[in-house]
This record gives C-alpha cells, structure tokens and sequence, in this order.
C-alpha cells in the first residue's frame, strides 16, 4: 500500500504541477505581462511549488532532512535530469544578456543557500533574508524587463485560467502529503537515511512538473522557456524553499548533506562554463548530463 500511495502522491504532484504551471501562464497572458517575468516568477514559482510544499510538510513532521536533502536534489536534478533530457530532445540555445543577469543570481542564490547551511539552522531571520533576496531579484528583473508579450488566451476564460491554478496548488500540496508520508516510511523499512531519500525520490518527483515542462518546451523549440525554467527554479528552490518553510519553523541542516552540497555547486558552475563558452547545449552535452545525474543516483544509493 505504501508504494501505490507513494505513486499516487507522485502522479498527484505531476498533475498538480502542470495545472498551475499552465493556469498561471493562462493568467498572466491574459493581463499582457513580459514573457520573462512568467518564467522567472509564475512558471518559477508553479514548478517550485512541489519543492515548497514537500519542505513545509517535512518540517513540520519533523524530518528536516528531506526538506533540505529535497532542495538540494531538485537543483541537481534539474540541471541534470531537466536540463539534460531537453537538451538531448533538441539543442538549447541560450540568450547573452538574460543569461548574465540570470545566472550571476543563480551563483548568488546558490551561494545564500550555503552559507545559511553551515550555521548548522536556518533560522527565521536567515530565512527572511533569503525571501527578501529572491523578492530583490524579482522586482529588479521586472524592471529590467522591457519586452511585453502580444500572446494571448483565445479560448480559455481568465476565471477558468484561475480555477485550473487553484486546482493544480491543491492537487500539489496533496501529493506532496502523500510522498512526505510514504517516503518517510520506505526510509525506515529499507533503513536508508531521510536526507537521502530526500535527495532522490523526494527530489525527482518533486522536479517532475519541471522535467514536464521543459519536454514540453523542447518539443515545441521554445528551448530558452526549457532553460529559463531551470534557472528561476533552482533560483527559487536555493532562496525561497528553505527560507519561507524557515520563517515558519528553524530548519535543522544535517551532517550528511555536505558531499550534496558540493555536487550542487560543481553542477551548477557547470552548467554557467558551458554556456558561457559554447552558447548552447548540445544533444551529445544532455547525454553528459544525463549520465553524470545516473552515477550521482547510482552513488547515494551505494553502487559506487
């Protein structure tokens, strides 16, 4: 039973994810806002809320080391499952000057969600300093954003665009009870530590709605949304995730996340040179990726 729970909570957060990342795209088209500032903050945000409400749950049922070993995990995750499987679908290309701006708070991020960790808890002020950052970032992107989108909603009714994004965060935040509450008890029946299984199926089910989207995007060309979507979701996932489930309750960091944490960061520096020197990501560099994430998961759990 605990598995077909643990499936269902998957399927649900899928599912969830995918309403909201739609019926909030929907939404903001409907009011002509900037195509960038729907990735940076409603996509962003929509495909970070399984992140928020794994972590906000674990917390308050007292296991810590999902909530930071699921942050942790999506980052790589969607670097290199997310990234690499729409690479591998069709070359990303990436845009100069977006990119700079983007991803120099991506290094920012990454590094606030560091130095928060090694005071050992994130405690409420940490974590209103790491919202208040990621409430910098969108606010300053928003100003630095000219560019208003002419697409729009044919069809779809802006209290039908609302209803689907209500639904999505519910049908989320359920299946996220479920793979907090199912997960929490695979880890004790196979004695396998809470933070790696936040790390692995914690982590992926919860980066399926970027995963989706990204496939999405690659299918349809539309690499830089594929890509935009990585970079706002690991910038939310670093600043937001832990910092807003702190300012509800101290987060505890455990001792064996920090080989994880130093995987995150190698990652994401690679995924900054590549851009920066090749312009886009191949086919042959998603299969790189793609590899590299088999032996992370191979690595945590014990097969190396």
């Amino acid at each position: 039973m605990t598995y077909l729970l643990l499936v269902l909570g998957l399927f649900l957060l899928f599912i969830g994810g995918d309403w909201l990342v739609a019926g909030s795209v929907a939404v903001a088209r409907r009011l002509k806002v900037s195509p960038l500032l729907i990735g940076l903050t409603l996509v962003g945000f929509g495909t970070s809320t399984p992140e928020l409400a794994a972590s906000l749950i674990a917390i308050r049922e007292g296991v810590d080391g999902i909530a930071v070993g699921n942050v942790v995990g999506s980052n790589i995750a969607n670097i290199l499952l997310v990234l690499g499987v729409a690479a591998l679908l069709n070359p990303v290309h990436v845009k100069g000057k977006s990119f700079r701006r983007d991803a120099a708070f991506l290094v920012f991020s990454t590094l606030v969600l560091v130095g928060a960790a090694s005071f050992g808890t994130i405690g409420h002020l940490l974590g209103a300093v790491m919202v208040g950052a990621l409430i910098f970032y969108v606010i300053y992107s928003y100003k630095t954003e000219k560019e208003i989108s002419e697409e729009k909603e044919k069809t779809v009714p802006l209290i039908n665009s609302l209803c689907r994004t209500i639904a999505g965060i519910f049908l989320t935040l359920f299946g996220a009870k479920l793979l907090v509450d199912n997960s929490v008890a695979l880890a004790h029946t196979w004695g396998i530590s809470e933070a790696v299984i936040g790390l692995t199926i914690v982590a992926v089910g919860t980066s399926l709605p970027e995963l989706a989207t990204s496939i999405m995007s690659a299918l349809k060309k539309h690499n830089d949304v594929a890509f935009g979507n990585v970079i706002g979701s690991n910038i939310y996932n670093s600043l937001f995730i832990l910092g807003a489930t702190a300012l509800f309750m101290p987060v505890q960091i455990p001792e064996g996340i920090w080989i994880d944490m130093l995987i995150m960061i190698f990652v994401t520096a690679l995924m900054i040179v590549i851009a920066f020197a090749f312009k886009k990501y191949t086919r042959w560099m998603g299969a790189l990726f793609l590899i590299l994430y088999a032996l992370h998961i191979a690595y945590l759990g014990g097969l190396l």
